[in-house]
């Protein structure tokens, strides 16, 4: 019988429709049946590819017995953390705050009749292993222990509050250097593999791409090696899809080479938009290629219904992890026949495996002549073919407005770097779909009100908005962008913590206000914020902007020293706004188009590109650093000359 996750549209929620357990959505309805009936709540979060949350539902969900258990003695609610963001922030920090455990999914956590968590965890199994309770002695337990102290533990809201509170704790810092942040976290890295030391391995691009841009500002090789590393492993391992493209969310071993195998738009789009702009340094033929692939991977196969961007690919199918995605070296001999030799020159495989038996592709150290990788296309082409006969894991098709706009953001700089108009028509054809679903207001998912707008939905749909004036210096963007900045500020602005909030102020249904200044999936919508107040304020020379900045840099200089590990965006975001660089163009757009293409092509991420009258007279531009600015400027030698001197850029190119 289906419960009342029957006419949810999430993927996730509509996995569990037919479970014997009486779930909710997280409503107000929901959180009033808990008070009416005086019963704790079982709140279960995931999402749609996540391959524990697939266990748990297996083994506990679908279980009479222990939904029998479930439905007598809690209210119980499934959350997707892809529709409610906010609400996984809030749960997952609280399960550190009640257990000083790491959280992650599936989330299982127990609050009491107002939606305040008293404990919880993450996956139970159905019987006791590996430290683990089983879940049908963990939900008694829960229950006689709220029944006897249900008054007390209720009580201890106040307490969980403040608590919150104090988590973006303030210090008297009002400014400071920021290099010795990144410079303190390099000694954590792992110089062989990249990324964080140990396992499970994270690829966390928002730091890799702070680190890359202090390697830009300095020309410092300290900053390009950890980058280079990382990007080197990844791109030969098995975290990456060698057969079409795009990596998968993260490795179990610490050498990248056997992936969890989900695949996450959000980890592609900052793979893609950290590439492109090694690449743009580097001009490595062999990222080039990675780069497209990845590229052409998410325009074929993470396109939904609605022509927009969904949001993930499950690790399993036909209920085995990874089956998609790996082979048997029976197979390889099977399909490739007299190829098999030349394919073992690029790839490492053997009888044996390197994951259950089966082969998970790496590349092999072995340089290979230009007709053996042209042969070597033609093989990879006929194990796609082969591979797509296969059930493919399933899509969770949902559009996110955030990581839509963050990646039509991400394709539009790669177009420019590549000199692709393809890549860019794609992207452009992708925006006016999703301006088209927006043009009444901005949602997160779905179109409807039924999951409302968050602040990285306008941040990045502004953020977008600001990219296309300053490629295609149109006023509209502009405009746009302008009264949508402004309505973040309204919506979202918390005057006590002088922060933005997660969710909207008004509409916030949680026991605590959500203000997270942690980079997660993405990075974190307050850092981009500031950039884009920057950006406007060098645009528009309007004030108000200035305010913001002063603001949230106070706010966030006073927060940094506490957590910078996590806040590597805002590293990045407060030296950009230190350090101001603009492009003013003045004249005829048409004669600078060729020195504003390179300039693009080199500063999108670091300087604010500025058009102003655009008449007929012999065009120029203005170069700024803070406050000292260039006399006007005509040709690209006069310009790289420019930058030079002012340490602007170290590439004489």
């Amino acid at each position: 019988m289906p419960n009342n996750l029957k006419s949810e549209k999430s993927p996730y929620l509509k996995q569990h429709e037919n479970n014997p357990v009486n779930w909710f959505p997280w409503n107000n309805e929901s959180l009033n049946q808990a008070k009416i009936e005086k019963k704790p709540i079982f709140l279960s979060v995931g999402y749609a590819s996540c391959h524990w949350c697939h266990v748990m539902a297996h083994e506990s969900f679908e279980d009479e017995e222990t939904a029998k258990i479930m439905n007598e003695k809690f209210i119980n609610i499934k959350v997707d953390r892809e529709e409610r963001p906010d609400l996984d922030y809030v749960f997952q920090k609280s399960l550190s705050i009640l257990t000083g455990t790491q959280g992650g999914w599936p989330l299982s956590m127990f609050l009491d009749e107002n939606g305040v968590p008293f404990t919880g965890g993450t996956y139970f199994p159905p019987k006791e292993m590996h430290g683990r309770p089983d879940f049908r002695k963990v939900l008694n337990n829960v229950s006689e222990v709220y029944q006897n102290n249900r008054e007390k533990i209720i009580a201890q809201a106040v307490q969980m509050q403040n608590i919150f509170s104090k988590i973006n704790q303030r210090t008297a810092v009002l400014d400071q250097a920021l290099l010795p942040f990144v410079d303190k976290i390099i000694s954590y890295l792992d110089d062989t593999n990249g990324s964080f030391k140990g396992a499970p391995k994270f690829p966390q691009f928002y730091l890799f791409d702070t680190m890359f841009y202090f390697f830009l500002k300095t020309n410092d090789g300290k900053y390009l090696k950890p980058v280079e590393t990382l990007l080197k492993n990844i791109c030969s391992k098995g975290i990456y899809d060698q057969l079409v493209g795009g990596i998968a969310r993260y490795t179990v071993d610490e050498k990248w080479i056997v992936p969890h195998f989900e695949k996450m738009l959000y980890d592609n789009v900052q793979f893609i938009n950290l590439l492109t702009k090694f690449y743009q340094k580097t001009k490595s033929e062999y990222f080039k290629q990675k780069l497209i692939q990845s590229i052409n991977f998410l325009n074929k196969d993470f396109i939904n219904e609605s022509g927009l961007y969904g949001s993930a690919y499950d690790a399993d199918s036909e209920g085995v992890e990874g089956k998609f995605y790996t082979w048997s070296y029976e197979e390889l001999e099977e399909n490739l026949k007299e190829n098999l030799s030349l394919f073992e020159k690029k790839y490492l495989i053997s009888k044996e495996g390197n994951f259950e038996g089966k082969n998970i592709l790496i590349e092999n150290n072995i340089e290979l002549d230009e007709e053996e990788k042209k042969e070597i296309v033609d093989i990879e082409k006929q194990l796609v073919f082969t591979r797509n006969k296969r059930l493919k894991p399933l899509f969770d098709d949902k559009s996110q407005t955030d990581q839509n706009a963050f990646l039509i953001d991400t394709l539009l700089n790669a177009s420019l770097v590549l000199d692709n108009k393809d890549i860019k028509k794609i992207a452009l054809e992708k925006f006016k779909i999703l301006e088209e679903k927006t043009s009444e207001k901005i949602f997160h998912c779905y179109e409807t009100s039924e999951i409302d707008v968050f602040l990285e939905d306008y941040v990045y749909y502004s953020k977008l908005l600001i990219s296309l004036y300053e490629i295609e210096d149109d006023d509209q963007y502009l405009e746009k962008s302008i009264k949508l900045m402004n309505e973040i500020w309204e919506l979202f602005f918390d005057e006590k913590s002088k922060l933005l909030q997660k969710n909207q102020i008004k509409k916030n249904d949680l026991f605590v206000s959500p203000i997270d200044l942690n980079d997660n999936n993405i990075p974190n919508g307050n850092s981009i914020y500031l950039t884009l107040c920057n950006k406007l304020y060098a645009i528009t020379d309007n004030k108000t902007w200035y305010e913001k900045i002063e603001i949230l840099n106070k706010s966030f200089h006073q927060v940094l020293n506490s957590n910078f590990s996590q806040m590597f965006s805002f590293i990045k975001s407060l030296d950009i706004c230190k350090e101001t660089i603009s492009f003013t163009f003045y004249g005829d757009p048409k004669k600078t188009e060729e020195i504003r293409h390179k300039l693009l092509k080199d500063f999108s991420d670091r300087a604010i590109f500025v058009y102003k009258n655009k008449g007929n007279e012999e065009p120029f531009v203005v170069i700024c650093k803070n406050q000292t600015c260039s006399n006007k400027i005509s040709g690209i030698n006069e310009i790289n000359a420019y930058l030079r001197d002012h340490k602007i850029t170290h590439d004489s190119k």
